[in-house]
């Protein structure tokens, strides 16, 4: 079965850290509840409040991916491989952070083997806005032990110094394998792209003392990678600083390329341009512009800033249609050795 390109109903989710950046749907939540974060494509397990994302448009609106994917298996994942629960691979978020966000780690792979609750949880941002003097921490520093580490947090002394502490600009693309420490600092905005995980170890919460954000010192502890592994993906790639591969008005940089999916930034000139679709999901993430994808049946799915299309596998290359230039991330899962398509 030939599915048409996929856009999402954005899922808002209300934080501590929220900014002011998404619109506020009448009736959403208390009066003074921020918004922080909006999921763009997701499929969680069912135990995960507003975790299943529904098509926003189209012939299938009203559907949600989790549905889809259980009845066309080889349109939305090919040759990928779904989740331990059966669901899609990869979440994908918007952050709006109007103050810190802990300093927290995710479930290694390691970790997850003897807590099978917990998911492996590796993640990408892609900054979309960052106010003067914005950083993210990503890391620790060199020399950094678990003893020194567990001092600094039990005690509430010195614990940022201990992290390294990266400037950051619109166009900066920071990868984030699990069992790494790090925060989005305040004043940025950024996509995530992620395993499909919502498993968060806070280490520190900047003094909020806030009862709904209690620490997992233990689980952090027993996640937290000391050192740096020497094929992990670079800490930070600045789009500006990396080489375009130009075809055809679409200047192309990638920009992460991890075992869990592949981030590639297209930047496009007013027009028309063909996108291709292997075997495995593709999904498109507006950056910039009113954007619209049209498939071979002429199914027409806007891709406006913000919005995530998934493009099913199958049919003829599905087309960009730019009335004005535009930019997109363009996110691939990879597949998985021996799957094929019948």
């Amino acid at each position: 079965m030939h599915l048409p390109p996929l856009r999402f109903q954005p899922i808002l989710k209300p934080r501590t850290w929220g900014g002011d950046h998404f619109d506020r749907p009448a009736g959403w939540g208390d009066g003074d509840d921020l918004i922080g974060e909006s999921w763009i494509l997701a499929d969680l397990p069912r135990s995960v409040l507003d975790g299943r994302s529904v098509v926003a448009d189209g012939p299938l609106a009203g559907r949600t991916l989790h549905e889809l994917l259980a009845s066309t298996p080889e349109a939305i994942l090919g040759a990928a491989s779904p989740t331990a629960t059966g669901g899609f691979p990869l979440l994908v978020k918007i952050l709006d952070a109007g103050q810190n966000l802990s300093v927290q780690v995710h479930p290694t792979p390691r970790y997850v083997e003897d807590h099978p609750d917990a998911a492996v949880k590796t993640e990408t941002w892609f900054v979309l806005d960052a106010g003067p003097d914005a950083v993210v921490y990503r890391g620790l520093r060199p020399g950094v032990d678990a003893d020194s580490l567990h001092r600094a947090i039990t005690s509430g002394a010195g614990i940022l110094d201990l992290l390294v502490k990266i400037p950051v600009a619109a166009g900066d693309c920071i990868h984030i394998p699990s069992g790494t420490c790090h925060a989005l600092g305040g004043g940025v905005r950024v996509v995530e792209i992620q395993t499909a995980s919502d498993t968060t170890f806070r280490v520190w919460d900047w003094d909020r003392n806030d009862p709904a954000r209690p620490l997992h010192l233990d689980a952090a502890m027993a996640c937290i990678s000391f050192g740096t592994s020497p094929t992990s993906p670079a800490a930070m790639t600045r789009c500006s600083e990396t080489p375009a591969v130009e075809v055809d008005g679409v200047r192309r940089r990638r920009l992460c390329t991890a075992g869990e999916f592949t981030i590639d930034h297209l930047d496009l000139d007013a027009g028309t341009h063909s996108v291709t679709v292997g075997s495995t999901p593709v999904i498109l993430v507006g950056i910039e512009g009113d954007l619209a994808v049209v498939d071979s049946d002429g199914h027409r799915t806007r891709l406006a800033e913000e919005d995530a299309v998934l493009l099913p596998i199958g049919g003829a290359a599905p087309r960009i249609e730019c009335d004005a230039p535009g930019r997109v991330l363009l996110v691939e899962v990879p597949a998985t050795p021996g799957v094929r398509l019948a």
